[in-house]
């Protein structure tokens, strides 16, 4: 079984979310810096004009299957940004207190 390269990222966010939602008013917080990912993607295109190349993540296992289908690692950094923090960095928890850093 293969995902859309979209779906894996929609997912990451999805879980990252309820991480923070999970941390509200916990006493330990945590800052999301860097996310890295490390994943091996079969890369597909259409022969029709106009196709757009798709990036399928692939589980664990399935490469072997997918020997005759181009795969590649790719990996990649995600900067996660909280566009109601001014620029800082999403916190695992709840609001950020005041001189909070």
């Amino acid at each position: 079984m293969a995902l859309q390269l979209a779906e894996v990222v929609a997912n990451l966010r999805e879980e990252l979310l309820e991480a923070m939602r999970a941390g509200e008013g916990q006493p330990l917080r945590f800052e999301l810096g860097t996310v890295e990912l490390e994943l091996t993607v079969a890369v597909e295109k259409e022969a029709k004009p106009g196709a757009k190349v798709k990036f399928w993540v692939l589980e664990l296992g399935t490469e072997a299957r997918l020997a005759s289908t181009n795969t590649q690692k790719l990996k990649i950094r995600l900067e996660p940004v909280d566009p109601a923090g001014e620029g800082r960095r999403p916190m695992i928890s709840g609001e950020s207190l005041p001189d909070e850093r």
